[in-house]
């Protein structure tokens, strides 16, 4: 599957699998934690959790895609990646404390606010290191193995650990996969572009204006 793929596009497709499936270990169950677990817990809650998350990052992803737009190399993309995986492996072991609805919203859009950053960041990286030649491939690598087997096969086991070990288990055991996985990142800081390694195109150029 990974043959002939360099080395930066495997290095991210492997890390995504495992942060995916760390958060996507407890995503079919999450809702039920909520309802059992936290005060005054229900479906409403869960919702207002979710919404949190997509909302904040929503309001501040594009603002801080383009601060990390205007950075010349990769170093800045590389250590919001970096960092943001890595805090966010411990959104999960942050469950294990909240009692009360309130934590939950504060911890979701918390989580919203770091993945604002990792994401844009993983995205740059990827695209610029993707083969020109298996463009459609490479992303559908991603999309299926990363997204679609990741979070089909912790989705089945995160069910199981819940129902024989419990949420302690399950949320504890997601949150250090999703750390651990960060640290594989670091393999690419030799790969990473050098601030005037990387070209830019203007409108101008081309001659197209807005």
């Amino acid at each position: 599957m990974f043959k002939n793929i360099n080395k930066v596009v495997q290095t991210l497709v492997i890390t995504d699998f495992f942060i995916n499936s760390a958060f996507g270990s407890f995503g079919p169950v999450f809702a039920i934690f909520i309802t059992q677990q936290i005060t005054g817990g229900s479906a409403s809650v869960a919702g207002y959790a979710t919404a949190a998350y997509w909302l904040v990052k929503s309001i501040v992803q594009l603002p801080i895609a383009r601060f990390l737009d205007r950075a010349d190399g990769e170093r800045k993309h590389f250590w919001a990646m970096f960092l943001g995986f890595f805090i966010t492996g411990f959104v999960p072991i942050a469950y294990l404390f909240a009692t009360k609805p309130i934590h939950l919203y504060a911890i979701e859009s918390v989580h919203g606010f770091i993945m604002a950053w990792a994401v844009p960041a993983w995205y740059a990286i990827f695209t610029r290191h993707v083969d020109k030649w298996r463009i459609s491939f490479e992303w559908s690598l991603e999309s299926v193995f990363s997204v679609g087997l990741a979070t089909a096969a912790a989705s089945a086991l995160g069910g199981y650990v819940y129902d024989h070990y419990g949420y302690y288990v399950l949320f504890l055991s997601a949150g250090i996969i999703a750390v651990l996985a960060s640290f594989i990142l670091l393999g690419l800081m030799k790969h990473l572009m050098p601030i005037k390694g990387q070209e830019r195109v203007s409108p101008e150029k081309h001659g197209r204006h807005k």
